[in-house]
């Protein structure tokens, strides 16, 4: 676990070197007047940087010394006296540094490689293979993570999640290569929706009446903020929604997986368990670009070829997706899961609100409404039992 950490915080530290990351908030802010993201001075020469659709490198918002502070503060520091845990902490942040960076990259990778009417199945598929890449490095590094000892059982229980996974992730990217990174992140904010239906038909676990009364709330406020989206396409709609189904089913088979027993143990780590999963929803996803994308793959090397933005953006959005997932597991082991559910929530508002600034999306009055009813409700939908229980 003490490598893990250091191997997902050595990513982001190196790719925020790389990135030249300074500034903080107030490059957003100063930012947030344009319509578009601007070219700002390119700091260092390192190989990943996330650039405009120009391939000429940006500036972002996160600082580099205060990641390796976090570093310093995963490894170095326990938790206090007073119970508060800074490993914790910093898992947290960089969770949500993660998710933000890898949704401004990878809207740029998508915005490269022809937006709409270009390679959002090929670009998912290479993330997660940028992915499987780092987890085999660190197999094969000397002194690295420890390598798992699982069983061919194993894998072929391991198949369905990986399969799930492979599905949300490549619809999410589909919906924001179609649409507006903020508007795909309300539609997926409604997953639990899609969460309940499966729990209580498919799956056999009742969802409480409570819950059952939070989702129109979550469903009214994504219709809301609908109504007006500048850059609606009913194709970013469906996807969203696809995403969600994948990422439900995901959840319900990985409770099943991880009951098996002995499984834990021949993984090793969470991070054995999360390179395992993206290796096979990598190759999962081979099948599907050679069907949806498969006759233009070599106008994309071509694209890719021409346009630095395209590959540089496609290794940074990788490894940030990597990272951040690795992380977010992190934190689910050391916290229950309303507090994960609540923190999850959380991570929304701010990639939505923050990810629409720098990008110039529309972020209008009832869009914002919209976003927060429906973050609202699914917040209330990860406590409402408690609070029922509690009267």
């Amino acid at each position: 676990m003490k490598f893990t950490s250091l191997a997902i915080l050595s990513v982001v530290v190196a790719s925020s070197t790389a990135f030249g990351l300074n500034g903080g908030a107030k490059n957003v802010l100063a930012r947030s007047s344009t319509r578009s993201v601007g070219a700002f001075q390119k700091v260092n020469t390192a190989m990943v940087q996330p650039v405009d659709t120009r391939g000429v490198a940006l500036n972002d918002v996160s600082d580099a010394i205060a990641v390796r502070g976090g570093a310093a503060a995963a490894e170095a520091a326990p938790a206090s006296k007073k119970g508060f845990d800074i490993g914790l902490t910093s898992y947290f942040f960089l969770w949500y540094l993660g998710n933000y960076l890898y949704n401004i990259t990878n809207k740029l990778a998508l915005n490269a490689a022809g937006g709409k009417v270009g390679f959002p199945m090929t670009l998912s598929s290479l993330q997660l293979g940028v992915g499987a890449l780092y987890g085999i490095f660190l197999w094969l590094a000397p002194d690295a993570r420890k390598k798992p000892t699982v069983t061919v059982k194993d894998i072929i229980k391991m198949l369905p999640v990986s399969f799930c996974f492979m599905g949300a992730h490549s619809a999410s990217v589909f919906a924001m290569g179609m649409g507006a990174v903020s508007f795909a992140q309300i539609v997926k904010a409604s997953e639990p929706a899609f969460s309940a239906v499966l729990s209580q038909f498919v799956y056999g676990k009742p969802v409480s009446k409570a819950k059952w009364l939070c989702l129109p709330i979550v469903i009214g406020g994504v219709i809301l903020a609908s109504v007006k989206e500048l850059d609606f396409a009913f194709s970013a709609l469906i996807s969203a929604c696809i995403a969600n189904m994948f990422a439900a089913v995901k959840g319900n088979e990985n409770k099943k997986l991880m009951d098996t027993e002995g499984l834990k143990d021949r993984l090793g780590s969470v991070g054995n368990q999360f390179a395992i999963t993206s290796i096979l929803a990598f190759l999962f996803s081979i099948p599907l670009v050679a069907i949806t994308e498969g006759s233009r793959l070599p106008e994309f090397i071509e694209a890719a070829k021409t346009t630095p933005a395209i590959m540089k953006n496609l290794v940074a959005s990788g490894l940030w997706f990597y990272g951040y997932n690795e992380c977010a597991t992190l934190t689910l082991k050391k916290t229950s899961a309303v507090t994960q559910s609540v923190a999850n929530t959380a991570k929304r508002v701010i990639v939505i609100v923050g990810v629409a600034v720098v990008m110039g999306e529309s972020l209008n009055p009832m869009k914002l409404v919209g976003c927060g009813i429906g973050i609202g409700g699914v917040l209330l939908y990860s406590v409402i039992d408690g609070l029922v229980a509690k009267k």
